[in-house]
């Protein structure tokens, strides 16, 4: 009897012990849920960051401030224009040509180029038909205008506007072109054409925007042509202006009036005279009233060139 009583107290006290210890273990498993819990929030939401991390830095990109647009009609400075070249690389080699400083070749990336440049514009005549012509090739051209061409005149103000905004390079040719102004007894006068250079870029302001700026100039009648260039060549570097003359040309402005074929046959014996070496080649035109023949010469010009493996580009 007293060992079945033994037995059944033996047997009790096993039962409360797994009683407490179930309990032991229910309670230590419903300390552990909020731990695991933590833990896999913690893991989950590295995990969520490092893959948003690629998406923050493609935003970060993305979002980027755009540069600020330029208020200048469009007009491509020389540093977004893949089809420009610097007017100063191209002032040099042509003055080093014309002086004979320098000899064919003179580019260093082993091109054939020609810059095809037109001045004394924009005329609501001419301008807009070698417009017309240049873009049908494809082919960028440099136009030296005058103030007087655009002072009270909306219409040639507009085509300026297109010139800018078209890929085309613009250069000052000076406000007036009056050349007892600015050369009087054929000598520089140094005030004249600063000022004269000076109220033309502001009328180029005026019209295209605050944000345009060019530094190229062509003297009327060209720098080679007068006495004086000394002092003019120090304002020049003084301002930063770079001068550009030209080694050949359609002789539209000089000479008897020459019909189209004429004015082609002037260029191609122009550009030939420059040798077979010849890589740089600036070509004066006009673009002014009065040049029709010169629209209608251009094409045969251009095809001219290509057969000859010129490229043509701008300057800035």
């Amino acid at each position: 009897m007293d060992k079945y009583r033994r037995t059944r107290l033996s047997k009790k006290r096993n039962s409360q012990k797994k009683k407490v210890v179930l309990i032991l273990c229910f309670t230590l498993v419903l300390l552990m849920i909020p731990t695991f819990i933590y833990i896999d929030y913690r893991l989950k939401g590295e995990n969520q960051m490092v893959s948003a991390q690629p998406e923050q830095e493609e935003e970060k990109v993305e979002k980027e401030p755009e540069k600020p647009k330029l208020d200048n009609s469009g007009y491509l400075t020389l540093e977004e224009d893949e089809n420009a070249d610097s007017a100063k690389m191209v002032s040099e080699n042509t003055n080093g040509l014309l002086t004979g400083t320098k000899t064919y070749p003179v580019r260093t990336d082993g091109k054939k180029v020609a810059y095809l440049t037109f001045d004394d514009g924009p005329s609501t005549t001419n301008t807009p038909e070698v417009l017309k012509v240049l873009d049908k090739y494809n082919v960028k051209g440099t136009f030296f205008v005058l103030g007087t061409s655009l002072k009270d005149n909306t219409q040639a103000q507009e085509i300026l506007k297109t010139i800018a905004g078209s890929g085309h390079a613009i250069a000052n040719h000076t406000y007036s072109h009056d050349y007892k102004y600015l050369y009087p007894n054929r000598v520089m006068n140094v005030e004249n054409i600063t000022n004269d250079i000076e109220k033309n870029n502001a009328l180029l302001k005026e019209i295209l925007g605050k944000d345009f700026d060019t530094k190229t100039i062509r003297f009327p009648g060209g720098y080679w042509s007068w006495k004086g260039r000394e002092p003019m060549k120090a304002k020049m570097i003084e301002k930063g202006y770079c001068n550009i003359d030209w080694n050949a040309l359609n002789g539209d402005a000089e000479g008897k009036k020459k019909d189209a074929t004429g004015l082609f046959e002037k260029l191609k014996s122009s550009v030939e005279e420059l040798g077979p070496n010849a890589d740089s080649v600036v070509i004066l035109m006009h673009d002014t009233y009065g040049k029709e023949e010169t629209v209608k010469a251009l094409p045969q010009i251009i095809e001219y060139l290509q057969g000859k493996g010129f490229e043509f580009r701008t300057m800035k």
